[in-house]
């Protein structure tokens, strides 16, 4: 699998990565769940994303990889205040120290690559407490590089900050911001990218086909890619079975995004998404013709579409 410079951290990412969330979410069997994270390993995946507050997943992450944590860079979130026994205020120094540690202890390891604040609200992180408390688990070596998750104007400040060197920020046919917004500032201070939602959460399927949570949490993009009014054919594609593939080049195509962050519960799908990834960008015509829709779509709507945090 192609690998990307992961910013400033001296890693190679994968250019895919995978996300646990919805594993947690949606209750998926534990052996299920090996299944897709060891396929996805055994392709040359070599990013695993996960947060403190998702349902059970650091604890499938040790069960089921746990054994191959020196193939990849693993990523958690924290700070707020959904992660089970923490008690501390939200974006506390010592909400975060405890959820360091609790991941740690939750994930069976040694050390976090990468530990992210996760979708702290910009007044907060400006306070600096948040930030600070990554900084002394960076230097205390607990985790290696700090971090931050989320959208709009808060990642773009992240970004620009010496001690972040990991933005995972939302970028897909649905969610374009950051594109202008937060990847300019990561690039100018090459911080690492991950690429949230980019297969924009299957915004092209009605939503009662949808599980779960997901058909409330689909909505925004599936509003927004019906006022787009693209169509795969004239993006060069045969038929809307395509959608994936689409999506997934099309975040994998902007210039700064190392790593795009992948969640699925069934194997097969993962090893669609590997097959994707493997033809590369799309073609610069197509990213132009998703790029103008968004903005044509937006303007009609008279809105400002923002990052989906």
């Amino acid at each position: 699998m192609e690998t990307r410079p992961f910013g400033r951290t001296g890693f190679r990412a994968s250019v895919l990565g995978f996300g646990s969330a919805p594993m947690g979410y949606l209750k998926t069997d534990r052996d299920r769940a090996g299944q897709v994270m060891n396929v996805l390993l055994d392709a040359g995946v070599n990013v695993i994303d996960t947060a403190a507050n998702y349902p059970g997943s650091e604890e499938l992450i040790a069960e089921q990889i746990g054994h191959r944590r020196d193939q990849f860079f693993l990523v958690s979130k924290c700070g707020t205040d959904k992660t089970p026994g923490i008690s501390a205020p939200a974006w506390s120094a010592e909400n975060i120290s405890e959820t360091i540690d609790r991941s740690l202890r939750t994930l069976k390891t040694d050390r976090l690559d990468a530990m992210l604040l996760h979708s702290c609200d910009l007044r907060t992180l400006q306070k600096g407490e948040a930030v600070g408390a990554l900084v002394k688990a960076r230097d205390a070596g607990k985790i290696r590089f700090a971090g931050y998750s989320g959208d709009n104007e808060a990642a773009a400040w992240a970004a620009g900050r010496a001690d972040i060197a990991v933005i995972e920020t939302s970028v897909s046919i649905a969610d374009q911001v950051n594109i202008e917004l937060v990847l300019p500032v990561t690039w100018e201070h090459n911080a690492g990218v991950l690429a949230k939602r980019p297969i924009a959460n299957a915004a092209w399927k009605e939503l009662t086909a949808q599980p779960g949570m997901y058909a409330s949490y689909a909505k925004t993009y599936t509003d927004r890619l019906r006022q787009m009014g693209l169509d795969p054919v004239a993006l060069g594609f045969g038929r809307s079975g395509d959608w994936p593939e689409i999506a997934l080049r099309f975040s994998l195509s902007q210039p700064g995004v190392q790593c795009a962050i992948i969640g699925t519960t069934n194997p097969e799908n993962a090893r669609a998404n590997v097959g994707f990834a493997a033809k590369g960008p799309l073609p610069a015509q197509a990213v132009s013709r998703i790029r103008d829709a968004f903005e044509r779509a937006q303007k009609a709507a008279n809105d400002q579409w923002l990052g989906q945090t």
